[in-house]
């Protein structure tokens, strides 16, 4: 049962189509959302599309950004908009003291202004519930990507997960269930063991130089350097690597190139490949997050 936020005022800044769908949940529960650079209109209830983030700031409870936060240049993700959107810490700071920013992940420059602000930075993809429901359509987007870049069939197919966190399971069951030859590269030997009871190779990173010859395609997960060029020189030239860890990735896309190895950066895959299902997952989860938040802040 989700909770009722009749009253409750939140500015939605930018985003893509999954904050469309979570705009229309918001709206249903009784807030008041003022939005910035998303294709809705006025007539859902208790909805207002305003021209500038200063507007849509004023005398809000709380702001919910994309899942990609602040860009590298500070400017909000904000797929529909051309003109950038800039959050600056002089808009922030004329919130209320300890108001609830979500975003889905945060980069420093964001974690920065909203800790200067004095407001509370909640980041959605690190709650377990979110992360794990996101797995599936991150797993589904993924191995869509290799079908497009591959001339084989996943089916019998090598294929390496580097990393067992709750994208890279999801990625190694999807791709079992289809009937490839799956290895999973994880740190961990209890995270080993778990592959192996589902019967799938394991190995350890250590052991990833000697065995990635073997590889077809390379699905990574790990958001740190993994696919070196020491590593890249070792793996087959028409092998083909689907890099979902954030930006920028864990492979070394300059060797990638110089050796012939198809390298895709794809970050994001939930808004771009199931973007109902996962704005579903939002607004599934923020709002419950956003009515604890405003009454934690009351009772202090």
């Amino acid at each position: 049962m989700q909770p009722d936020l009749k009253g409750i005022k939140v500015a939605v800044l930018g985003g893509d189509a999954r904050e469309i769908v979570l705009v229309s949940t918001l709206s249903r529960l009784g807030a008041y959302v003022k939005v910035v650079g998303l294709p809705v209109n006025n007539d859902p209830p208790h909805v207002t599309v305003y021209g500038t983030l200063e507007e849509a700031l004023i005398d809000v409870q709380a702001v919910i950004l994309p899942v990609p936060g602040l860009l590298e240049k500070g400017n909000i993700y904000c797929v529909y908009e051309e003109k950038p959107l800039i959050l600056t810490e002089a808009l922030l700071v004329k919130l209320p003291s300890q108001a609830p920013v979500f975003a889905g992940f945060a980069r420093p420059k964001l974690i920065e202004i909203v800790e200067r602000s004095n407001l509370k930075l909640i980041q959605v993809l690190a709650l377990d519930e979110v992360a794990i429901l996101n797995s599936i359509p991150s797993a589904e987007g993924a191995v869509q990507l290799a079908m497009e870049n591959t001339a084989i069939t996943i089916h019998n197919s090598k294929s390496f997960v580097l990393g067992f966190g709750r994208t890279g399971a999801s990625i190694a069951r999807l791709l079992h269930g289809m009937g490839a030859k799956v290895t999973v590269v994880a740190r961990s030997a209890s995270y080993r063991a778990r592959v192996y009871e589902m019967g799938m190779e394991a190995i350890s990173f250590e052991e990833l130089p000697d065995a990635i010859a073997k590889a077809e395609i390379i699905f990574n997960t790990v958001p740190k350097m993994i696919l070196t060029n020491c590593i890249l020189t070792k793996a087959k030239e028409d092998a083909v690597i689907i890099d979902v860890a954030s930006p920028p990735g864990g492979t070394d896309f300059d060797a990638a190139a110089r050796l012939g190895i198809k390298a895709v950066l794809a970050p994001g895959l939930p808004g771009r490949v199931a973007p109902k299902t996962a704005g579903q997952i939002l607004a599934k989860v923020i709002p419950d997050l956003l009515a604890q938040e405003l009454q934690q802040n009351k009772v202090q």
